[in-house]
């Protein structure tokens, strides 16, 4: 049978991109269908616009600290709309390098949505059907928001967030994720009273449980009002904003309600079951190891697929698929000891394990250090940063590394390099200390802290 195209490509995303650029600098036909702007969510509206957020929202604590060290400094007051002038900027440039990029590979990329039809057709929004001799779908996923709520249709999700008309003065971020935490700092640094809900006993769940309780002590001492174990009864439009009811009976109103109680694999409508692509229980696509469906010739990667919803993780899967379809190279990616950050002020790096994760596979022993870092002691701020190794008590492989502290995810990605190679809590001892800095902490961990038998 004839096809249109040898790889037909649905989503403009970071994996997507990465596929169909490969694919197509190879030789092949190559489509891409992408219905938003290219770049996906990543480039978009998620990490690259939310770390610029946290560059902006760091000076005004920073100019607070020069001033204790000595400096004159008068900071003035942040200017939203000068920001996000630059902000749309800065990603209309980007999105210009991923079509451009894409479209000197060869990859013939529309601007509309496409779904799919059956194993190798798919339907554009305008009518048009296109064969594909392969299918990836590399869609990403969609802000989670409980529609039970009342009210919840005056929330805005973090895909909103980006374009609301004025800094608010009162926000308040219900979640208790990374997306929730980052924005809670975000906002809080820029000068908004910040309000954060989360209905589960702590925030950031699934990470390690002693760095989630350091995050949320440092966050609440910075001025975040932290509610857990508490959500949202209804909301309600009025004229001075948004009010608010928890379900422990407090009242409030508010400029902004965010909703960041997580995302949720955009494959509503998207004509999979139709195909006979097999969905998993909260819409994800289920794969194999190579990221293929149910259905050979459909293949799927990034967090569609909710596997590690993590951008280089989508890239890294896109290289594993075009290795194995299009070079005849079986390749599988690796999701072991993938290396993270949350953005939070200060940040959170991990790498491998939790301690609760590493207690359930053998004997561990736990190393941490809590302390005041050389410029935080020197003007009195009692901000505490945090390391932590995780090692196996027999083979001595350090296991997980956290670390809480400015910086964190410079550090997690050289630390993630020694944890994904194997190496032992021996091999970190023999490794000369970097004096005066916060991460020869790493390293200087003599006695553990616990031992799990």
């Amino acid at each position: 049978m004839d096809f249109d195209y040898d790889l037909f490509v649905i989503g403009g995303g970071s994996g997507g991109v990465r596929a169909a650029r490969l694919t197509a600098a190879g030789g092949q036909k190559v489509a891409m269908a992408e219905e938003f702007r290219m770049g996906g969510t990543c480039v978009i509206r998620g990490c690259v616009p939310k770390k610029l957020m946290v560059f902006a929202s760091q000076y005004a604590a920073a100019a607070d600290e020069a001033g204790k060290y000595g400096w004159d400094i008068k900071l003035g007051k942040f200017d939203w709309k000068s920001f996000q002038a630059k902000l749309k900027a800065e990603l209309s440039r980007l999105e210009g390098i991923y079509t451009r990029n894409a479209d000197a590979a060869g990859v013939e990329i529309l601007h509309q949505r496409a779904t799919v039809k059956d194993a190798h057709t798919v339907t554009l929004a305008d009518g048009t059907e296109k064969t594909a001799k392969h299918i990836l779908v590399a869609v990403g996923g969609t802000p989670f928001v409980p529609e039970q709520t009342p009210g919840i249709e005056h929330a805005i999700t973090s895909n909103e967030i980006f374009d609301i008309p004025e800094l608010p003065k009162k926000i308040l971020i219900v979640g208790g994720g990374y997306i929730a935490c980052e924005f809670a700092c975000i906002f809080n640094g820029l000068g908004s009273e910040v309000t954060q809900v989360y209905r589960g006993a702590q925030i950031l769940r699934g990470f390690d449980d002693e760095a989630r309780g350091h995050i949320a002590e440092l966050i609440s001492g910075q001025g975040i009002n932290l509610h857990v174990g508490t959500d949202i009864e209804r909301l309600e439009k009025r004229k001075d904003g948004i009010w608010t009811k928890t379900t422990d009976g407090r009242e409030a109103t508010f400029d902004v309600v965010l909703y960041a109680t997580g995302r949720k694999p955009a494959t509503a409508g998207l004509g999979l079951e139709n195909a006979g692509v097999e969905l998993g229980r909260h819409g994800e696509i289920k794969v194999d190891a190579y990221s293929q469906t149910n259905i050979p010739s459909i293949f799927a990667v990034g967090d569609v697929t909710d596997r590690i919803q993590l951008t280089p993780v989508a890239i890294r899967e896109a290289v594993a698929f075009h290795e194995t379809v299009f070079k005849g190279n079986p390749m599988t990616p690796d999701h072991s000891n993938v290396p993270s950050a949350i953005f939070t002020q200060p940040e959170y790096g991990a790498v491998g394990l939790t301690e609760e994760q590493a207690r359930e596979e053998g004997p561990v022993e736990v190393y941490t250090a809590a302390f005041r870092p050389m410029q935080n002691s020197f003007i009195d701020k009692n901000e505490r940063v945090m390391f932590k190794l995780i090692v196996c008590q027999t083979t001595r492989k350090v296991l997980g590394c956290h670390i809480i502290a400015p910086h964190a995810g410079e550090m997690i990605q050289l630390a993630g390099v020694a944890v994904k190679m194997g190496a032992t809590k021996e091999d970190f001892d023999a490794t000369v200390a970097v004096h005066p800095t916060m991460a020869e902490e790493i390293v200087l961990m003599k006695t553990p802290t616990r031992v799990h038998n």
